[in-house]
C-alpha cells in the first residue's frame, strides 16, 4: 500500500485519506463525507475548508456516486496490493425521513419502536442529532413525557429522557422556545421522583438535563409562573442523601433554580421554600465541587437580594462561613459571587452579631486579602467599601487578629 500512488482526487481535503463518501459541498468542493460533517457539526464552522466561501450547515451535502464508483474501482483492482475494497456507503438519515420518523412519535402503537430507531440515529453522529432537533424532535419528546406524566406511565420514559440527554447540545442552540405547556415542569419532577425504572441513578441524572434545558429554553411566561411545589421538589432532590440523583444530575438542578432566578416571583417563591437552607447545606456537603459552588452561590446571591433571603442566610449557623469558604480558594467567578453576597449582608444585615460572626468565620481576614490579590476591580472595590464602612465595629473586636487589623488599617489608610 505504500507504494502505490493513489491518485489526488480520491484524497479528502480535510482528513487527507481515501474517501469513502465522497460528498460535493455547494462551494463545488468534494470531500469524505465523515470528515465534512464533523467540520460543519462537531466544530461548527461555517466556511468552506478549501475555498473559504460561506457553507451553512443546512446546506446540502450531494453524494458523488460517479467518484464513489471509480474509488471503489480502483481499490478492488489494487486488493492485491494491500488496498482494502470501499463498501458502499449506508444512506445517511435525511430530512424528510427525520420529519416521518417524528410524526411515528405521535402514533401511541408505534412510540416505543420508533424511540428506540431514534435514540439509535442519535448516537450516530452530531448531523442526526441536528436533523432531529431542526425536524421538531423537542416538541415530540416533550408531548411524549407529558403524555407518561398524565398517564403515570413509565413505558418509553426511559428512551424518552436518553433521547432528550444525547440531542442536548442542539437543543440549546435551537432557536426559539421549547415548549408552550407548562405540564412538562411537573412531569419530569415527576420522572425525577420515579424509582420504579431500572437504572434509575441514569435515568434521573437524564430529567435532571431535561429540566435544566426545559427552564432554559421554555417559553418565558411559562418560566415567570413555575409553581411553589416546583422549587419545593427541586430543593427536596438537592438535600436528599439518598435521592439516587448524581452529581451531575444535582448540577443540572442547580442550573435549573438558576436560571429560574431572574425573575422576582420566583426569588420569592424559593426563598419561602426554603431553598436557602438547603443550599447552603449543599454547599457544606459538596466543598470541594467547583460548579456546586459556583451554582450554589449565584443562586444564593439572587436570593439575597431579597430581605428574607438575606435573613435566612444570617440565621444558618454555617450561612457565612460557607459564603466565605469559597473566597480565593474556588474560581474568580465564585469570588465575584461570594463577595457580591457579603456586600448584600453586610449592607442590609449588619447588625452586631452578624458582624461579629464574620470576623469569627474569617469572613473580615478574607475581604483583607481580596484587596491583596489579583482581583477584579469591582470586588476590590466591594471589600473596600464593606471593610470601611464595618471598620469601627471589627477593630473593636477584640477576637480579632492583630495581622487582620493592621491589613484594614492599612487598606483604608494609604
Amino acid at each position: 500500500m505504500d507504494n502505490i500512488e493513489v491518485p489526488e482526487y480520491f484524497i479528502c481535503p480535510i482528513s487527507l485519506q481515501i474517501m469513502k463518501d465522497p460528498v460535493t459541498a455547494i462551494t463545488g468542493i468534494t470531500y469524505d463525507r465523515q470528515s465534512i460533517e464533523r467540520w460543519l457539526f462537531e466544530t461548527n464552522n461555517t466556511t468552506c475548508p478549501v475555498s473559504k466561501q460561506p457553507l451553512p450547515r443546512a446546506s446540502d451535502l450531494t453524494p458523488n456516486t460517479t467518484l464513489r464508483r471509480l474509488i471503489q474501482g480502483w481499490c478492488t483492482l489494487n486488493a492485491a496490493n494491500g488496498v482494502d475494497r470501499i463498501p458502499t456507503p449506508k444512506l445517511p438519515l435525511g430530512k424528510f425521513h427525520a420529519i416521518n420518523l417524528i410524526r411515528d412519535l405521535y402514533q401511541p402503537d408505534l412510540q416505543i419502536e420508533t424511540l428506540i430507531k431514534l435514540e439509535g440515529l442519535a448516537i450516530e453522529n452530531d448531523r442526526n442529532r441536528v436533523f432531529l432537533v431542526e425536524a421538531g424532535l423537542a416538541k415530540a419528546l416533550t408531548s411524549f413525557i407529558i403524555s407518561c406524566y398524565d398517564q403515570r406511565q413509565m413505558n418509553g420514559l426511559e428512551e424518552a429522557l436518553s433521547l432528550f440527554y444525547l440531542v442536548r447540545a442542539s437543543l440549546s442552540q435551537s432557536p426559539g422556545p421549547l415548549t408552550e405547556n407548562d405540564e412538562i415542569f411537573d412531569s419530569l419532577v415527576w420522572a425525577l421522583g420515579g424509582d420504579c425504572l431500572p437504572d434509575n441513578v441514569v435515568v434521573k441524572s437524564h430529567a435532571a438535563y431535561a429540566l435544566r434545558v426545559v427552564v432554559q429554553k421554555a417559553n418565558p411566561g411559562l418560566v415567570e409562573r413555575l409553581k411553589p411545589e416546583f422549587f419545593k421538589s427541586i430543593s427536596r432532590f438537592l438535600r436528599a442523601e439518598n435521592s439516587n440523583i448524581s452529581q451531575q444530575g444535582k448540577t443540572s438542578l442547580l442550573h435549573a433554580l438558576l436560571d429560574a432566578c431572574p425573575w422576582g416571583r420566583n426569588r420569592v417563591t424559593m426563598v419561602e421554600s426554603g431553598a436557602v437552607f438547603d443550599l447552603i447545606e449543599v454547599e457544606l456537603r459538596s466543598p470541594d465541587h467547583k460548579k456546586t459552588t459556583e451554582l450554589v452561590l449565584g443562586v444564593l446571591c439572587h436570593l439575597c437580594s431579597c430581605p428574607d433571603g438575606r435573613a435566612q442566610l444570617v440565621n444558618h449557623t454555617a450561612g457565612i462561613g460557607a459564603v466565605t469558604r469559597p473566597i480565593l480558594k474556588v474560581s474568580l467567578t465564585a469570588d465575584d459571587r461570594a463577595v457580591s453576597i457579603i456586600w448584600l449582608i453586610a449592607k442590609y444585615c449588619g447588625t452586631k452579631r452578624v458582624l461579629e460572626e464574620m470576623v469569627r468565620v474569617g469572613t473580615v481576614a478574607k475581604l483583607c486579602m481580596v484587596m491583596q490579590a489579583n482581583c477584579a476591580v469591582h470586588l476590590k472595590e466591594k471589600a473596600k467599601e464593606i471593610l470601611r464602612t464595618n471598620y469601627d465595629v471589627w477593630n473593636d473586636y477584640s477576637p480579632v487578629s492583630e495581622v487582620a487589623s493592621s491589613l484594614t488599617r492599612f487598606i483604608l489608610f494609604n
